[in-house]
């Protein structure tokens, strides 16, 4: 939307043309910046009640860089960056300086998450657990991501049914939490169990950890949807971000 149509939105606002019922419908549509390579939706939050995130993989760093940009001067509240690699993620904080990468995160071949502009402190205790060690890099996309909409989330790490116990210990912060969120490899597991204790909403990021018949995923995600804790919900694999957007809607 440029300036001739928002001025001509309001003048027809103004003699009665549009009702003001209408022009809010519009603007929920628009508007997007075109940068030949994407076309940036400033509008999201608007709609959503979350701002366009930039998913890195399949992007050249100067993409990545020129989409946080654009975000940064043309729309409010957070921006968040997923899966970026370490070329990426220099790119990006070279133009954008004031972003926060995740600690850690850029271990030798690893991903990471970038927040610039996290939002204010929101009510709403989330807990975000792991089956294993070796879930955590999907468990902390999603954390950041919490982190960036405004949560404090907070994160039980390696507490998987090899182990119940290790989850029974905390029993008490999943009756208190308003939402969890549970990363689990091999065959899922934990997602039943964590559906089995807790009362509040749970969303299980099945992940792709595990041998051979674990299928990079596919059975901790076919295990989390034929849960027999009713109404878990379930994200794609390795989906951490997904996990912190479904959260974000259940307690919006």
């Amino acid at each position: 939307m440029d300036e001739f149509e928002l001025r001509r939105l309001l003048d027809d606002v103004t003699t009665g043309a549009m009702t003001a019922d209408e022009a809010v419908a519009r603007l929920h549509r628009l508007p997007f910046t075109e940068l030949g390579y994407a076309k940036v939706d400033h509008h999201r939050t608007l709609r959503q009640g979350r701002p366009e995130a930039v998913y890195a993989p399949g992007k050249t760093a100067a993409q990545c860089a020129g989409i946080v940009a654009e975000l940064l001067s043309g729309s409010s509240g957070p921006v968040v960056v997923t899966r970026a690699t370490a070329e990426q993620a220099a790119a990006c904080l070279d133009r954008c300086p004031a972003g926060e990468q995740v600690p850690g995160s850029l271990s030798p071949g690893s991903l990471a998450t970038l927040v610039w502009r996290p939002a204010t402190s929101r009510p709403g205790r989330v807990v975000v657990c792991t089956a294993g060690t070796a879930d955590l890099p999907v468990a902390e996309e999603c954390v950041t991501t919490l982190r960036a909409y405004g949560f404090a989330p907070d994160l039980l790490a390696d507490c998987g049914v090899a182990g119940v116990h290790r989850i029974l210990a905390s029993i008490d912060d999943l009756l208190d939490a308003d939402a969890v969120v549970v990363a689990a490899g091999m065959e899922g597991a934990l997602a039943s169990v964590v559906g089995g204790l807790t009362p509040a909403p749970v969303v299980a990021v099945p992940t792709s950890v595990g041998y051979g018949a674990a299928l990079e995923g596919v059975t901790a995600l076919l295990a989390m949807l034929s849960s027999c804790a009713a109404g878990v919900t379930v994200v794609g694999i390795d989906n951490g971000y997904g996990a912190a957007c479904a959260v974000a809607r259940l307690l919006r």
